[in-house]
């Protein structure tokens, strides 16, 4: 599955079938994070630790070597057949894996990195049997439900009490009462207790997914993604905030097409669920701090100007309805919106903290979400430091001449040695352009061999031919520009023509790469701490599970540890959000986060520019 102009080494990306769902993962994750990263439901009770030996897959055709773990799981014959534990057996090569059914309700559902969560959401159901009123028995029709639910002690609301006399009598006084947190939200005919639904939603500033989630269950029922309508607004959250303040139309505008982005991806997860929308109670909600007052139609003006205020961290009730999302979940259903820490570290990251347990593990760990603008959390158990970094729009390829969003057609790995490069390209197709983690490998590569010296400026000629006489040829210039080529295309090969790394290019990434790192160099003298305190380091979102470890390391984007403490933690905001709708005490959790976690403005330090300076080097071979 490669476009290369040399033979590239090992996958990078690996192509797997889960029963007949087709996904594309990074190379080395076990089967168990590949499939929950996805939305596809495997048993488990121990959150893939290896102790419970519930998740079974098979693979048919060439399986990989047993782990001494699958051995004790499965008799000699199971291991003949193909039969492997999903939370052992890592994705090295395309395969086709047969999961099986679930056979029991977990009460448990795995989230975020290797976190355990307790089944207990806000929305549960009553079937209800209630004796029909007579002249002896005169209690209102409101009274004789919320008798038999005492132990939720609910109160209701008008929008229930007009429809409740009519669905008591047509049902003959069988019904299911639905109680989101404390309000009686509806009386269905019938038991419709096996039916109960949640979407969990990331609110991304480019992207946006929905998780359908079966809150009986635990387990995810579909997942869709879009891109975020708000786009032709600007591709970052201060265009956008600019627009509101240009135009006096523009937030109306941008709250209408967040709206419809989620609504579109609440119907389409619904659609592949089978699930009807009046069966979805409560939805979670996960964006930065403009993208959620934006949907709300919050001005976001203050947020875009120094001192940066928000208009609450903590938000009140609020229903999907104001959302506009009545018409494709049930017209009461509750929202559960994501505090903020900060005007730039919003409720996407209090929904990370979350998934990623940074507020129970002993050990000190980095938190970075890298996008546009990147949030960094630093911290244990006993103390966290939060601050944000405006990397610029260069790892979502914005800024970057022949950029492009990780899409087919992008160079999203690039490998060098002195005399061939090889890449990989998305979706086995022609090159187009290059996105942010080829972007990385280029830059990377080039360092490492030579090309590109420590300041970002690319090697002459002759010291080209020299440290790389195979790629020599393919620095060049367009213009007065220096430009390194990575494919040659058109009849011309001419370089204009082609997709190349520009001198600039390397500017954009530089500036990034050191808006970062002078963001946790800060965080880690704020607590009195070096690089090597740093246990493991966390690459949060999208772009975090495509970044290569060692190329984030070479260039200085995160700090100098061991190269398997760093660790893609995969769409984290999104689980934190499935996490809220499944656990009440999660949700108080991520609630208890704002007390915990200690923000450090980065704008008005003096030494901020001079230490942005210091770090816009590349480390030193």
């Amino acid at each position: 599955m490669t476009v290369t102009e040399e033979q590239a080494p090992g996958p990078v990306r690996i192509n797997l079938l889960f029963n007949e769902r087709a996904v594309r993962v990074p190379y080395g994750v076990t089967l168990f994070d590949a499939a929950s990263w996805n939305g596809i439901a495997i048993d488990s009770t121990c959150g893939g630790h290896g102790t419970c030996k519930k998740c079974r897959v098979r693979i048919a055709g060439d399986p990989p070597a047993p782990s001494s773990l699958d051995m004790r799981a499965y008799t000699p014959q199971e291991i003949k057949d193909g039969w492997r534990l999903a939370c052992r057996t890592a994705a090295t090569r395309d395969t086709r894996v047969e999961v099986p059914p679930l056979t029991t309700r977990p009460k448990a559902a795995t989230v975020g990195v290797g976190r355990q969560v307790i089944l207990r959401p806000a929305v549960q159901k009553r079937y209800l049997e209630l004796a029909e009123p007579d002249l002896a028995d005169q209690a209102s029709d409101l009274e004789r439900v919320l008798a038999h639910l005492d132990d939720l002690e609910p109160r209701a609301e008008l929008p229930v009490l007009k429809t409740l006399g009519q669905t008591l009598r047509a049902a003959d006084y069988k019904v299911t009462a639905v109680v989101v947190d404390d309000v009686l939200i509806a009386v269905e005919p019938g038991d419709t207790t096996g039916r109960r639904f949640g979407i969990a939603f990331d609110l991304g500033t480019t992207t946006v997914v929905a998780t359908l989630l079966d809150l009986s269950t635990g387990t995810p029922v579909a997942v869709a993604s879009a891109l975020n309508k708000q786009q032709p607004f600007g591709a970052d959250v201060i265009t956008r905030i600019s627009a509101t303040m240009m135009d006096p139309g523009a937030l109306d505008k941008l709250q209408q097409l967040a709206q419809e982005t989620l609504a579109e991806l609440a119907g389409a997860v619904c659609a592949d669920g089978g699930v009807r929308p009046d069966e979805v109670y409560e939805v979670a909600l996960a964006g930065n701090a403009t993208m959620t007052q934006l949907a709300l139609g919050i001005d976001p003006e203050p947020l875009g100007m120094a001192p940066f205020i928000l208009s609450t961290r903590l938000f009140p009730e609020v229903l999907a309805a104001d959302l506009s999302l009545a018409g494709v979940v049930h017209p009461r259903a509750r929202a559960v919106v994501f505090p903020s820490f900060g005007a730039y570290v919003g409720g996407d990251i209090t929904a990370g903290l979350l998934a990623s347990g940074m507020d129970r593990d002993a050990r000190v760990r980095l938190f970075v979400d890298i996008g546009t603008n990147c949030e960094i959390v630093l911290g244990n158990r006993e103390w966290l430091l939060a601050t944000a970094a405006p990397a610029g729009p260069a790892f979502e390829g914005a800024a970057i001449r022949c950029g492009m969003r990780a899409a087919d057609g992008a160079i999203e790995v690039v490998g060098m040695t002195p005399d061939e490069l090889s890449m990989r390209v998305i979706g086995d197709v022609e090159p187009q352009g290059l996105c942010g983690s080829g972007l990385v490998d280029a830059v990377t590569g080039l360092v490492a061999l030579g090309l590109l010296d420590s300041s970002g400026r690319f090697a002459t000629e002759e010291d080209a031919a020299v440290k790389a006489p195979g790629l020599a040829g393919r620095l060049t210039r367009i213009g007065q520009e220096r430009v390194f080529v990575l494919h040659w295309r058109g009849p011309r090969k001419a370089p204009e023509d082609s997709i190349y790394l520009s001198q600039r290019d390397v500017r954009e990434l530089q500036f990034a790469k050191a808006a970062i790192a002078t963001g946790w160099h800060i965080l880690l003298e704020e607590a009195g701490l070096t690089q090597a305190d740093v246990k493991q380091v966390l690459l949060a979102g999208s772009f975090g599970s495509y970044l290569s470890p060692a190329a984030a390391i070479r260039i200085g984007l995160v700090p100098k540890v061991p190269v398997q403490r760093v660790v893609p933690a995969g769409n984290v905001a999104g689980e934190g959000a499935k996490m809220a709708l499944l656990s009440l005490r999660e949700r108080a959790g991520g609630l208890a986060l704002l007390e915990e976690v200690r923000y450090v403005e980065l704008s008005d330090r003096a030494d901020f520019n001079d230490r942005f300076v210091e770090q816009l080097n590349f480390p030193s071979t």
